[in-house]
């Protein structure tokens, strides 16, 4: 049997990048899933034929994760597609990145909407489900910016680091109705937007990285895989930092 066989997912922000690679490791193993992405491109039809392609029950959703009355209406509609939800990742965030004397309000209020009020938004429109099932897995996607911060990010870096409080408040609040809250921590992942950077960059990051590679998005995958399933029946309030040992 699949790890995730009989589960239902729903992932933010996952037409591309790390959300795409839980996605589609999540249709391995057997879960429907549902993820959302502000707009309905090439990269989100192409995403749900490839978790379609599976044999797992696949929808793309258009939705701002970022608004509370289309984020409780988004859940109420997947719950009514899919009949129940078992697991939810808070993957959806962007960058505006700046020192703090040149940072704007508006670069802040974005980041900090996007990254982490759309937690708040799904994470409060998924419990009802989860309450009545007595059971779910609550996955929010931190970065290690969020454990020791980082100069010219002060505004990811607080929108990652209030993921790690409200991931471990979740946890206490919903550990009694068999509901699981934990987050990952990304270190340095190779993707589309880390591969435009300058070589010598790259491998100045991978000089500090004691396992001395950049990550990839499989290697956050396998981490909420983990999560997701009930090998992490045990887990919960926790920080796992996918890192390479960067961290440490």
């Amino acid at each position: 049997m699949k790890l995730l066989e009989g589960k239902v997912a729903v992932i933010t922000g996952a037409a591309r990048g790390i959300g795409k690679a839980i996605a589609v490791k999540f249709a391995e193993q057997g879960a429907d899933v549902a993820f959302t992405d502000l707009r309905a491109d090439e990269n989100f039809t192409n995403t749900e034929k490839e978790l379609q392609s599976y044999g797992v029950r696949a929808k793309g959703y258009t939705s701002n994760a970022a608004n509370y009355e289309e984020s409780q209406e988004l859940v109420d509609q997947i719950a009514k597609d899919f009949g129940r939800i078992d697991i939810l990742v808070n993957n959806a965030g962007i960058t505006r990145d700046g020192l703090l004397m040149r940072m704007t309000e508006e670069q802040w209020d974005m980041v900090i909407n996007i990254n982490l009020k759309s937690a708040f938004n799904l994470t409060k429109g998924v419990q009802k489900y989860m309450l009545k099932q007595k059971s779910g897995s609550i996955i929010n996607m931190s970065s290690v910016v969020g454990v020791s911060g980082n100069a010219g990010q002060c505004n990811y870096s607080a929108s990652k680091a209030g993921l790690i409080g409200f991931t471990k408040s979740i946890a206490q609040e919903l550990g009694s109705r068999g509901i699981r809250s934990n987050a990952i921590a990304p270190g340095f992942i190779i993707t589309e937007m880390t591969a435009q950077l300058p070589e010598e960059v790259r491998k100045e990051w991978a000089a500090k990285i004691p396992l001395r590679r950049g990550g990839t998005p499989d290697d956050v995958a396998n981490a909420a895989l983990f999560l997701a399933s009930d090998l992490s029946g045990y887990v919960s309030g926790q920080v796992i930092n996918v890192c390479g040992g960067m961290n440490t």
